[in-house]
Order: C-alpha cells, then structure tokens, then sequence
C-alpha cells in the first residue's frame, strides 16, 4: 500500500500554492484575511483540495497557535451523536488561544454523518457560533441535512484539470528530481482523473522502479485496459466476428487482471471514437450503463460483458 508521505510532504502551505479552483481560493482567502470567516461547506470529489485548503485557513488564521485552536475530526471514523455530545461541544465552548476570536473544527467527510449527529451538530453551530467556527468537507453535499446547509457558505469544488495536475507533478518532479515524459504525464491524467491525491500516489509508485517515469511504467502500474486494446475488441464486434470479441476480451481481462467495471469505464471511453452514426453511439451507451448496474449489482462480469458485445454485433449489422 502506498502510503502518504508525498502528499503530505508536497501539501501546499499557502493560499498561493494551490493548484486549480482560483474563484474558491480567491473568496476562501478573502475570508480568512478579514479574520472573520462564516460556517464553511466544502463539497466535491476526492482530491480536490478540500482538506487541505481547510488546513491552509487554519494555518494564516491562527498562525504559530493554530494546533491549540484546531479540532480536526474525521466523520466516517466516529459517525454517531456522542462525537458531537463529547468531542465536539467540548472544543467548542471554550475560548481561543490568540487574537482570533474563535477556534476552529473540521469535519471531514461529513457526508457520512447520522441523521441524529447532524441535528446535533445544527444546535451546537448554532449555539457556539460566537467561540468556534466549523468547516465541514463533504463529497456529497446532498447527504448533509438542510438546516446545516443553510448556515455555511458552500464552495463546490471540481475535479482538476490537465494543465493543473502537470503543474502539481512538475513541481514535484523538480523537487526529487524525476523526468515524466509527455506520454507518462498524459496517462497520468487519464489514469487519477482529476484527483490529484491519486496522481501523487500513482507518480510516487511509478518511481519506486525508475527515476525517470514513461508511459510504459505507468501504464504497468495503473493496470488499466489499454484503449487500443479495447478499440480492436469493440471493432471485431462491429464487424460481426463476435467469437475473436469474445477471445480477445478474455485476453485482455485475464493477462492485464482488468476487472469487469474497468473494462466498462475503458469501453463507455471508446464508443464515441467508433466510426458508427451518433445514433448507435448513443443506443451503445445506453447499454453500457445497464451493462456497469449490473455489474455493481453483483452479477458476474464476463458473461454481462459478453452480452454487451452481442449489442454491438447487432449494432454493427445494422439491428
């Protein structure tokens, strides 16, 4: 298992280190310099920041006091009501170290707190408002109970892009001096997504073996089905020679141990570099969305994969 030393080493300490999301940092950072900063929402997917810009806050909020000031709680961990009875209510009800009028509480992954914890949690922000402040960090703001909602101000964070992950991995690549080549860099991007936490441990995997990172290397570590490879079995099928599909899928699944959802993800990619009408692109998506619940559902893998391939031979004949 990876572990998270990278992360934490290369984790930006000022506002002006940030890499993507510039509208919330640049409106988060006008907040903490007035001293004065509301209830906090940070909604969005993995890997995007919300951690740490929290830390950041903290850290020009209070500077050298700011561990005496800073509760940080992780809300999956500890998801009942006690957490915010004992730890919680505790912190917050007594006064801040510095001239900073009030301490700070994070709650991380607050999305997967009870419906009962987040009615308590309402009465303590509420009741607390003058000695502590909460920045809540959710993936799923939707799962946080309105009343909660309404006495943030939220910031939705989105999943970075290429240029913004090139310029967090350059800045590591300098650092430790490594050397990623274009190609390594772009299936880097294809392979965390947008999630630059993930881009971190795959680039810190990758060097584990070489210095200097290739596309091969990191292809090896993904361990994801290679678009061509996906592109000749989705082309022997619209061909109608469903029996090389079928082998060749096999092939890949087998040889690469690429599961059922990976080849899903890497097929709903390559459907719309198909040389077919948009129509069928589309009736073809279609059935890979039906193909992937089925999937998750607990179904075997190959034989819903086989299925699927039967759709595009049918496409590929005109049916």
């Amino acid at each position: 298992m990876v572990s998270e030393i990278w992360t934490e080493k290369y984790r930006p300490k000022q506002f002006i280190e940030l890499v993507g999301q510039d509208d919330i940092i640049q409106r988060v950072e006008s907040l903490t310099n007035s001293l004065n900063i509301p209830h906090l929402m940070f909604a969005g997917p993995a890997g995007t920041g919300k951690s740490t810009l929290a830390l950041i806050v903290v850290k020009q909020l209070f500077k050298q006091n700011w561990k005496e000031n800073y509760l940080e709680l992780n809300a999956s961990d500890e998801r009942g009501i006690n957490i915010v009875r004992e730890k919680v209510k505790n912190f917050a009800r007594t006064k801040s170290l510095g001239n900073v009028p009030f301490k700070v509480i994070f709650l991380d992954e607050a999305d997967a707190l009870t419906p009962e914890a987040q009615q308590a949690l309402r009465r303590t922000m509420e009741n607390y408002s003058t000695t502590c402040r909460f920045i809540l960090s959710c993936n799923y703001s939707s799962k946080i109970i309105d009343p909660i909602q309404s006495r943030c101000a939220i910031f939705r964070f989105k999943l970075l892009e290429k240029k913004e992950i090139e310029i967090y991995l350059n800045r590591i690549a300098q650092a430790e001096n490594l050397t990623i080549s274009p190609e390594a860099m772009e299936i880097l991007y294809e392979g965390c997504e947008g999630d630059c936490r993930r881009a971190t441990n795959l680039l810190q995997t990758t060097t584990t073996i070489s210095p200097s990172v290739t596309a091969e290397l990191i292809s090896t570590v993904i361990s994801n089905a290679k678009p061509k490879d996906i592109k000749v079995v989705l082309d022997y099928a619209l061909s109608g020679d469903f029996q090389k599909s079928r082998e060749k899928l096999l092939d890949v699944m087998l040889k690469e141990s690429i599961s059922g959802q990976d080849v899903i993800k890497a097929i709903q990619k390559e459907i719309w570099n198909l040389p077919v009408e948009p129509e069928i692109k589309v009736r073809l998506t279609e059935k890979t969305g039906e193909t992937e619940f089925r999937i998750v559902e607990g179904s075997d893998p190959f034989i819903q994969l086989e299925a699927l391939l039967a759709s595009f031979v049918l496409a590929g004949l005109g049916k």
